[in-house]
């Protein structure tokens, strides 16, 4: 393993009289993924924004790589409503200054990537959910940030859709081999999609559990007795406090 890793260490964060996450600590080596699951309010899309510098943490660090460029999907797609397809996706390129003929270009490629072709000239209204969803990745994608954070980017769409972007990412993860972080509340999807899972619990929220999970982007493993085993020690990790760590046994 070389040196690019993210490391979290000790992380705490309070607002007002409440403390939302304490001692948290991870790291994340680069061109892999984490998939972070908790209950509601506990802190996961708080972390997420500590991570990305949208946010300070009141005690603990984050280290990421000097080199690293990071990018960010919200839970609502944060497309402008004003701006086609090209505009949005252009947009980072542009803020960036990058000359109007080669950020086109970039958006052209991209457009092809994600299966969006011949949607460019239209606004986000006229879009699909799954869509609108894979415009957010693409504008994600498009500056090719080292570090890939997403606050439960598909919890709005339904089933099928769900599957096919879960395939998506994986299969834009496979090409490009940036690292990335998911919040979800899905447990099915934080097996398939996260090389390592950290459930949070508790309030304040901390690591409950912390699993190499061996079915990641296998879907050949998804209801296999491998990841049904994963998802329950991932559910009672939800219920019980305490650290325990992959390797632990865990009976039907």
């Amino acid at each position: 393993m070389n040196g690019n890793v993210l490391r979290v260490e000790r992380l705490g964060k309070t607002f007002g009289e409440n403390s939302v996450l304490s001692n948290v600590s991870f790291s994340l080596p680069e061109g892999s993924s984490l998939a972070i699951i908790g209950p509601s309010g506990c802190g996961k899309s708080t972390l997420l924004a500590i991570v990305a510098g949208l946010a300070a943490a009141d005690s603990g660090s984050v280290a990421l790589p000097s080199h690293w460029k990071t990018a960010f999907i919200l839970q609502d797609y944060g497309l402008f409503p004003w701006k086609t397809v090209r505009d949005n996706l252009a947009l980072p390129l542009q803020l960036r200054g990058v000359a109007r003929k080669t950020r086109f270009a970039a958006v052209s490629s991209m457009l092809n990537e994600l299966g969006l072709e011949g949607l460019e000239r239209r606004f986000p209204v006229q879009l699909s959910g799954g869509q609108r969803q894979r415009v957010a990745i693409g504008r994600a994608l498009i500056s090719r940030p080292d570090l890939l954070l997403m606050d439960e980017p598909f919890a709005a769409l339904d089933a099928i859709t769900r599957e096919h972007l879960q395939n998506l990412l994986l299969s834009v993860w496979q090409r490009r081999r940036m690292s990335f972080m998911l919040v979800t509340h899905n447990v099915a999807e934080a097996v398939f999609l996260g090389r390592f899972i950290m459930v949070l619990s508790g309030r304040p929220a901390t690591r409950t559990l912390w699993l190499d999970n061996p079915c990641f982007g296998d879907a050949s493993c998804r209801n296999s007795e491998e990841s049904l085993s994963l998802m329950r020690n991932i559910r009672e990790a939800l219920e019980e406090p305490g650290i325990r760590e992959s390797g632990e046994k865990v009976m039907p």
